[in-house]
């Protein structure tokens, strides 16, 4: 089974833009946080999980002065449409004042700093070699999370 557009449309909402999905219990559906919080956007050197953790620290960047990039649950941070989730401003990581360093994978998380559990996860389309004096971001809608 599939779920249709306008359910995926709307777990994205809820997850991404922190508006409820209605009709899932009664009409009010499954509300929104009280306050939004932030997804907490991770660069990794490694397979973001493993078969036995999924940890935000495991194989996360170490480059310095790397740090995740929170990114609001509203939609001031993301935009949904046709069962995606992008990124609505450009995130942006320190520049790098080390390196050379390999980013492969990018994970999305609660948790700004220390081992949160990693939430969603994925290979970059190409590794990132994260040089002195590189800026690592990804460009406005290039995060895209989708439900399939």
């Amino acid at each position: 089974m599939s779920a249709t557009n306008l359910f995926e449309d709307g777990t994205l909402d809820l997850l991404f833009t922190n508006i409820a999905l209605p009709n899932v219990g009664d009409a009010a559906g499954l509300q929104p946080s009280a306050a939004a919080g932030n997804w907490h956007i991770s660069l990794h050197f490694g397979n973001a999980i493993s078969d036995t953790s999924t940890l935000q620290t495991d194989n996360e960047a170490a480059y310095t002065p790397y740090v995740r990039q929170p990114v609001v649950r509203s939609v001031a941070g993301w935009t949904v449409a046709s069962g995606t989730a992008t990124n609505d401003a450009p995130i942006t990581f320190p520049t790098s004042s080390t390196g050379p360093e390999t980013e492969t994978d990018v994970g999305l998380g609660f948790a700004a700093a220390g081992g949160g559990e990693l939430q969603i996860f994925s290979p970059l389309d190409a590794d990132l070699i994260v040089n002195n004096l590189v800026t690592p971001q990804f460009a406005i809608a290039a995060l895209a999370v989708s439900l399939d």
